[in-house]
C-alpha cells in the first residue's frame, strides 16, 4: 500500500450526508417518521444532545435516502467507496455494532450442524452466531502469556491440529489482533485453511486502521480472509454502534451474507449512524495514513516512557517471537501493575478517580489504554504523568498472585440445543458436573469463560470465584453475584 494520494481518487466525496442534508434542506413538511418531526417536538435534553442540524436529518427511507436492505443509491455508493477504500469485494455498513456483524458473518457461511473452528479466547459475540447458525463449536487454544496473564495469537500448528482433527469443519474463525493487540499470522493461516477448502472468517473489531500504516499488521483482508468484522467506532472516527463486514469474493456467498446482515439489521436504521460511517471512512481516504501514522509514533514514544518507570512494564515487539504472535498493534498499550503490588481493577480504581484517566479495560494484571489518531502529545503527557506519580505513591510491592487458568469445559451439548433447553438455578457452590444454561463473562473484554452446553467442573467454579473476588466484572448470568448458576434441568442421555 503507497501513500494517500493512491486512495484519494474517487474518494472525496460522502454520499450519505450529502443526500440527508438535501432532503433536509427540500423544505419537504414531514408528516412522517420520526415522531420529534425533524427536531420540531425535541425535548430541549435531547436538543443540547443532538444539533439542530443533527434533528433536521435525523429521518430515514425516503426516496432520495436509499434502503439499507436493498440499496441502489446513496448507500450504495457509500458501502462501495467503502470497499475501494479496504480493498475488499464488497462492504455492508453494519448498525448494531461489530456484534451484529459476526452474527452476520456466521449466519451467512454456517448452516444447522456445521463445525466451526473458534479460538477460546473469542468475544461472547461470537456465541451469539454460533446459536443463531446452529453450528458446533470446536475451540482451538491460544498462546497464553502468564507473566501478563493474557492470551496472544493462535498459532499456525493449533491451526493445523484443528483442521486435522475435524476435517469436516465449515470454516475457522479467528480474531486478530486481540483486545490487547497482537497480531497472529493471518496469511499463512488463509493459505492453511483454504488448502482444505475451509472458509477463513475474522473478527477484526480492533483493526480497522491497520491498513493505513505499514507500522502496524496487515489487515486480514489483504492476508487473504473471506470475511472480516471491523469496528470502526473502536478506533476510527464514526459513531459508537457502527461497524462494517467486508467481503471477499470466490468462497463466501455474497447474496446470503446480505440476506442475513438484512435479518438481523433494523428495517429502521439511524441515518445519523450510517452516516458517520461513509465520514470516517472519508476521513481515512483523506488524512488515514497521516492520521493513524501519528498514533503509531505517539504510542511508540510513550511505550518507551512507561517502560522507563520502575514497577511498570508495557510489552512491545520484543514479544512478537512467540507462537502465534507475529505482529503488535503499536497503538495498543498493554501496562503491567502487578509489580506495584496493583490488580488492574485497583489501578483503573485510582486512575478514573483520582487523576481523571480513563483506560480502555483493567484486568487481574494490566491496564490497556488505546492510542488513536485524535489523541496528542497533551494528552500522552498527562496518561505518563499519571501512571509516573501512580507508581511513585504505590512504590513496588508484593506481586499479585498468579493466575491458574481452567482447562477448556467439556462440551456436553450443542450450544443451540442448550440455549434452548430448560434450565434451572442451583447453588454455585454445588454446581460441579452439572451442564451450563448460560454465559459467564467477565467484561471487558467479554470472553466467555463458560458457555451454556458446557459442563462445569470444580476447577471452572474456583477460577470463576478467583476472576470474581479480584474485582472483575460478571456479566452474562442471570444472578451475576453467582450465589446460584442455571443448569439443564435434563441432561441428554
Amino acid at each position: 500500500m503507497s501513500g494517500d494520494k493512491t486512495f484519494i481518487a474517487g474518494q472525496q466525496k460522502a454520499p450519505l450526508p450529502e443526500a440527508m442534508q438535501a432532503y433536509a434542506e427540500d423544505g419537504a413538511l414531514a408528516f412522517h417518521t420520526p415522531g420529534h418531526k425533524q427536531g420540531l417536538g425535541a425535548h430541549p435534553l435531547l436538543r443540547r444532545l443532538i444539533t439542530e442540524q443533527g434533528l433536521r436529518q435525523e429521518v430515514s427511507l425516503m426516496e432520495e435516502l436509499d434502503d439499507l436492505h436493498e440499496p441502489t443509491m446513496c448507500i450504495q455508493e457509500a458501502q462501495q467507496l467503502a470497499a475501494e477504500l479496504y480493498g475488499a469485494d464488497a462492504s455492508f455498513f453494519m448498525i448494531n455494532g461489530t456484534s451484529g456483524a459476526i452474527h452476520a458473518m456466521l449466519l451467512g457461511t454456517l448452516c444447522p450442524g456445521d463445525t466451526v473452528l473458534v479460538p477460546r479466547n473469542a468475544h461472547r459475540s461470537i456465541l451469539g452466531g454460533i446459536i443463531l447458525a446452529g453450528a458446533r463449536p470446536v475451540y482451538l487454544q491460544p498462546e497464553f502469556h502468564r507473566e501478563l496473564g493474557i492470551p496472544m495469537g493462535i498459532p499456525l500448528a493449533e491451526v493445523a491440529r484443528g483442521i486435522a482433527a475435524h476435517p469436516e469443519a465449515r470454516a475457522v474463525f479467528l480474531v486478530s489482533p486481540t483486545y490487547y493487540g497482537v497480531a497472529s499470522d493471518m496469511a499463512a493461516i488463509a493459505e492453511l485453511v483454504h488448502s482444505h477448502g475451509m472458509l477463513l472468517l475474522v473478527d477484526e473489531a480492533h483493526g480497522p486502521h491497520l491498513r493505513f500504516s505499514e507500522r502496524l499488521p496487515m489487515q486480514a483482508l489483504d492476508a487473504g480472509a473471506d470475511l472480516v468484522a471491523q469496528s470502526t467506532h473502536k478506533i476510527l472516527g464514526s459513531l459508537t454502534q457502527t461497524s462494517m463486514l467486508h467481503l471477499r469474493r470466490g468462497r463466501a456467498a455474497e447474496d446470503r451474507i446480505r440476506a442475513a446482515a438484512s435479518l438481523l439489521q433494523s428495517t429502521s436504521p439511524n441515518y445519523l449512524l450510517l452516516a458517520s460511517l461513509d465520514i470516517a471512512r472519508l476521513q481515512m481516504a483523506e488524512r488515514g495514513r497521516e492520521l493513524v501514522g501519528r498514533a503509531a509514533e505517539l504510542a511508540g514514544r510513550l511505550r518507551c516512557r512507561i517502560n522507563e518507570i520502575p514497577g511498570l512494564w508495557c510489552f512491545g515487539q520484543e514479544l512478537m517471537v512467540t507462537p502465534g504472535a507475529v505482529g503488535l498493534d503499536c497503538t495498543k498499550l498493554t501496562v503491567q501493575v502487578r509489580k506495584l503490588g496493583l490488580s488492574g481493577i485497583e489501578a483503573e480504581y485510582i486512575l478514573r478517580h483520582e487523576y481523571k484517566i480513563q483506560c480502555e479495560l483493567s484486568d487481574a494484571y494490566n491496564l490497556l489504554f488505546i492510542i488513536s489518531y485524535a489523541d496528542t502529545e497533551e494528552q500522552a503527557r498527562r496518561l505518563l504523568a499519571a501512571l509516573q506519580s501512580l507508581a511513585r505513591r504505590q512504590g513496588t510491592g508484593r506481586p499479585v498472585a498468579d493466575i491458574q487458568l481452567p482447562v477448556v469445559p467439556e462440551l456436553a451439548m450443542e450450544p443451540r440445543e442448550a440455549f434452548f433447553a430448560a434450565s434451572r438455578p442451583v447453588p454455585f457452590a454445588v454446581s460441579a458436573g452439572r451442564i451450563c444454561g448460560e454465559t459467564i463473562t467477565f467484561y471487558p473484554p467479554g470472553i466467555p469463560v463458560v458457555c451454556p452446553g458446557e459442563r462445569l467442573s470444580a476447577e471452572l467454579l474456583g477460577y470463576i470465584r478467583d476472576m470474581q473476588q479480584r474485582g472483575l466484572r460478571v456479566t452474562g448470568p442471570e444472578d451475576v453475584s453467582l450465589q446460584t448458576i442455571k443448569v439443564i434441568e435434563e441432561e441428554p442421555s
